[in-house]
């Protein structure tokens, strides 16, 4: 299997493709061999201004957008997810040549951001208001508007699902969207918008501007005009952000930030099954999910016996081409990526943790290969249990009773995720009801549905992303009060 051809490579705004203002490209690297794909235009601020102000025209009061039955939204987003599935399998290979993800997994992220925008979809009509008993003769009603245009900023782990949580929302609402995708995978971003243009989203709703960081990024935050940012990434740039939104018009901001998340397995969990599932926990995608089991804790009398599986299952890991469908796991996403993750299994052996296996870089490849590596002997002040490494490197961590394993794992300032796998349902809920964490699974890891809220505790985020939760962070809401004919109004100042 070949990587695909790249279709584009401009900037998306009013549904037209533009060069850059500065007329700068940048490169966009394959991480399985360390080349350039091709070069793609770099947005900066002059080409975020012009998205805003497309977007703000298509905002305006009377607007095709504006004035569009909700249920139409809908059905132009239904209409989006069926292009989305049309050229799921183009659009897979492109993920795996920008990102490096295994081919498996990409397909899969192309079904889920199409589930994504049905889902939206089907609330596009059911965005309302309530009718509210006020004292007095009056009628009172709340309005849920659209909160106006929305500035996104995508990561780039895992860039079409994460693009659809920010974006499904948006639309469906009736917003107007600015998307700067990571520098890292701009090109299934970039081609999304031929898909939206294709749907029949009017100009101006959806505006794409690939860049960087410093010079887009900030621009958004920035921006006068922006009335709210919705970040995937680091803790540090969420901090940024937050600070740009002060600085200008107290835009709204919601984040999600990343963790260092407990995977908590008792001694009476299946052995072999807890194996599996841990592993897969800090494994999937190479380490770099925001919400992977990066801190195994493992009661004590199972310990040593679960090291040793678990070194096991990492030798056995496929790492390699991620076009191969038997390749479980690709590169790191570039070089600086990969540095850090280097950087922090040397620290884990200089702190004192025993390296079992792994940790090197795979011989004989080109790109951002390492070997997943396996810590035993961690200690909870040692920088790998404490930072998140976005890495193929597992920390186990031993236990001896409940109540001390609680303290441990909300002894973090992240709180994504957490997990517990045990075949005591006591133990199971007291672990659910105790750690501080926006989602808890028992017995499994990594599910996230679509119609669930997802979003973190402490400093990993702010406000929830999918389920019917995420719909606030997109609105307004509008109190109206109506004197009732007939009657004398007094005013309640």
């Amino acid at each position: 299997m070949s990587a695909p051809e790249v279709k584009y490579t401009q900037i998306f705004i009013n549904n037209e493709w533009k060069n850059s203002v500065s007329g700068k490209t940048f490169p966009t690297i394959n991480p399985s061999t360390g080349e350039k794909t091709c070069a793609v235009q770099e947005g900066d601020k002059a080409d975020i201004d012009l998205a805003v102000k497309a977007a703000r025209e298509a905002m305006k009061l009377g607007s095709p957008w504006r004035k569009m039955d909700a249920s139409q939204r809908g059905r132009l987003m239904y209409r989006l997810a069926e292009l989305v599935d049309r050229d799921a399998e183009y659009l897979a290979r492109l993920e795996t040549v920008d990102n490096g993800m295994v081919i498996r997994t990409s397909r899969t992220s192309m079904k889920r951001g199409a589930d994504l925008l049905r889902y939206f979809a089907g609330w596009a009509d059911k965005v309302h208001g309530k009718t509210i008993p006020i004292d007095g003769d009056y009628f009172c009603y709340t309005r849920r508007e659209p909160i106006g245009v929305v500035g996104a900023i995508v990561p780039w782990n895992f860039p079409i699902p994460l693009l659809f949580k920010k974006l499904g929302p948006t639309l469906c609402c009736g917003n107007a969207a600015v998307i700067k995708p990571a520098e890292q995978t701009p090109l299934t971003a970039i081609y999304i918008g031929a898909l939206c243009k294709e749907a029949g989203f009017p100009p101006g709703v959806v505006n794409i501007v690939p860049g960087y960081g410093p010079t887009a990024g900030a621009a958004i935050s920035e921006h006068m005009d922006v009335d709210i940012v919705t970040f995937t990434g680091s803790v540090e740039v969420a901090k940024i952000i937050q600070q740009a939104a002060g600085r200008s018009n107290l835009k709204h901001v919601a984040i999600e930030s990343g963790g260092k998340s407990p995977n908590i397995v008792f001694a009476d969990a299946d052995m072999a099954y807890a194996v599996e599932v841990s592993h897969n926990a800090i494994n999937t995608h190479s380490g770099q999910v925001c919400l992977a089991g990066s801190r195994t804790f493992v009661q004590e009398d199972i310990y040593d016996e679960f090291v040793k599986r678990s070194v096991e299952r990492a030798k056995k890991r496929v790492v390699g081409d991620p076009y191969d469908e038997k390749t479980e796991s690709g590169p790191q996403i570039d070089q600086e990526g990969y540095d850090k993750v280097m950087e922090m299994i040397e620290s884990g052996k200089q702190q004192g943790a025993k390296l079992e296996c792994g940790g090197n870089r795979m011989a004989g490849k080109n790109g951002y290969f390492i070997e997943p590596a396996v810590f035993s002997n961690v200690q909870d002040d040692m920088r790998i249990a404490r930072e998140e490494i976005f890495g193929p490197v597992q920390q186990i961590i031993k236990f001896k009773t409940i109540e001390e394993v609680i303290e441990r794992a909300n002894r973090t300032s992240f709180g994504l995720a957490a997990s517990v796998l045990t075949k005591d349902i006591d133990k199971a809920i007291t672990i659910a009801n105790s750690v501080q964490a926006g989602i808890v699974w028992v017995n499994i890891y990594g599910v996230v549905p679509t119609q669930a809220p997802f979003g973190g505790f402490k400093m990993s985020g702010l406000g929830r992303e999918g389920g019917e939760e995420v719909l606030n962070e997109f609105c307004e809401v509008k109190t109206v009060i109506v004197k009732i004919p007939g009657h004398q109004g007094i005013s309640k100042l």
